[in-house]
């Protein structure tokens, strides 16, 4: 089943979104994030993507009981400074669905490994790509790897992907769907997607090429999409 996440970004105790990841360019500044979410599940959202972009910039998370506030009436999968493994146990045992790991998963591959086979299908492994190589801690570090080359890293582990376009992120500019096909159809995991999406046809071109899932934030809260309109693509 094909599915449309909304994303709940939280900075500074508000929903907010950014361009490309970079902390200073906030396009969106919401109140009350709890609210947000619930508003996004009460329009028929199914799952929601909740993002500690403060906790993503410093390592360390900030919003947890505002996560686990949401998780209380959402589905929900969460990133953002999840770089410690009793954090994340903890999460889940406060009632969060997945866990994502990003950073860590690129740091410690042998750990996220162990984490995913004591909890299989609870993992998702956040692929963040910039000029066609993975960045890490808040996007700003740049690592040899390609997108692919760390999606394949734990194709023999219970894991989802979340393939994020950081070049195109926040900007509602459009997806670039060969760069997306390249990773969901050489992996053997169910891939999601995130970044640029803008209209309909970019969320109809996502399921067609085999991904699981997308997660739309600006086009969104800019209201350039609407929830209703999109969660048909989901039938």
């Amino acid at each position: 089943m094909f599915r449309v996440i909304p994303a709940v970004d939280l900075k500074g105790g508000k929903v907010v979104r950014l361009v490309q990841g970079r902390r200073e360019k906030v396009t969106v500044e919401i109140e009350n994030p709890v609210e947000v979410a619930r508003d996004w599940v009460r329009r028929g959202a199914r799952v929601l993507h909740v993002v500690d972009l403060d906790g993503a910039f410093e390592g360390k998370l900030f919003h947890e009981d505002v996560v686990v506030e949401i998780a209380r009436f959402a589905e929900v999968q969460v990133g953002g400074g999840i770089r410690d493994l009793r954090i994340a146990e903890r999460l889940i045992n406060r009632g969060v669905d997945r866990v994502i790991f990003g950073t860590l998963a690129v740091k410690d591959v042998e750990a996220v490994k162990r984490f995913a086979r004591e909890y299989p299908k609870v993992v998702m492994v956040a692929i963040d790509s910039k000029g066609d190589r993975v960045v890490v801690e808040g996007w700003v570090r740049r690592t040899e790897l390609t997108p692919l080359e760390l999606a394949k890293v734990y194709e023999d582990c219970e894991v989802s992907i979340l393939y994020t376009n950081v070049d195109v992120e926040g900007l509602v500019s459009g997806i670039e769907i060969e760069k997306i096909a390249n990773v969901v159809e050489n992996v053997s995991l169910p891939v999601y997607v995130a970044g640029g999406v803008s209209c309909l046809e970019d969320v109809k071109a996502i399921k067609r090429c085999g991904a699981k899932g997308v997660v739309i934030g600006s086009a969104l809260y800019t209201g350039k999409l609407k929830l209703e309109d999109v969660l048909k693509v989901e039938e």
